[in-house]
């Protein structure tokens, strides 16, 4: 007993150190974001990489999401001969949850996960220390281009993948399972309101301040060589997509209640 009692114990203070660390790495980061020099082509390189070539992805799966959603939503909405609220039901789906969180999980899997590697790499290869040697923050210089880029482009992101989720979803609907096309819309009009946009657009800027924040917390924290990087990226993803499946419901307990 004891001894599941001092593991438990380990477990619990090393998981309370690691968050400890990483909000002091979000403050200095916080700190640094407005200290000069301002080097807005490592942000907006990071913002490239982190939207931009992530367009793709967050298109197909958001358009997928959205026919799966719609056919299931008719099936269950047959059995009560309400199938005019399949449209509804996806676009309140997509704008409130699934555009922040699939979008999220999907650049954490592409640009995260390249994240922790790229800085775990520089980490055990000793060119951030090379670069303290230089008087370069390597906070400034590393992490803040890509929290903001994280910041800046998730919102941009969750919205595509809405969009392509609802268009998939009207695909579905309307041309391969006959909903008539103007009772689909107008309960879309009907239902779906601004709110539910603006607070999607919080949990997705939310979700890009966790996931590049905890990408570059494992990267800069990784030890051991090349299996050490690995190590630090499995950490970063696995993390990442616990964290926001975590924070999400708060968020949502705390907008929807």
């Amino acid at each position: 007993m004891l001894r599941f009692l001092s593991t438990v114990g380990g477990w619990v203070t090393d998981k309370v150190a690691e968050i400890g660390k990483v909000t002091i790495l979000f403050l200095d980061a916080v700190r640094w974001t407005f200290v000069p020099p301002f080097r807005f082509k490592n942000i907006l390189r990071q913002m490239e990489f982190v939207g931009v070539k992530s367009i793709n992805i967050v298109l197909f799966t958001g358009a997928f999401t959205g026919m799966v959603l719609a056919l299931q939503g008719y099936l269950t909405f047959k059995l009560f001969n309400a199938e005019s609220l399949v449209g509804a039901t996806v676009a309140v789906a997509m704008a409130r949850e699934m555009g922040p969180v699939i979008s999220a999980f999907m650049v954490i899997a592409r640009a995260g996960s390249a994240m922790a590697a790229e800085l775990g790499t520089m980490r055990v290869t000793e060119q951030i220390d090379a670069l303290v040697s230089m008087s370069i923050n390597p906070v400034k210089y590393l992490v803040v281009p890509r929290i903001i880029a994280g910041i800046t482009m998730m919102p941009i992101l969750a919205s595509i993948f809405s969009l392509a989720g609802f268009l998939g979803s009207y695909f579905a609907g309307v041309k391969l399972l006959g909903i008539n096309a103007g009772v689909f819309m107008g309960r879309v009009y009907e239902i779906l309101n601004m709110e539910d946009f603006t607070n999607g657009i919080i949990k997705s800027i939310f979700f890009g301040l966790l996931f590049t924040l905890i990408a570059c917390y494992y990267g800069f924290n990784a030890r051991g060589g090349a299996a050490g990087v690995g190590i630090a990226t499995n950490k970063a993803v696995v993390v990442g997509c616990v964290t926001i499946v975590i924070s999400d419901y708060f968020l949502t307990a705390i907008m929807f209640s």
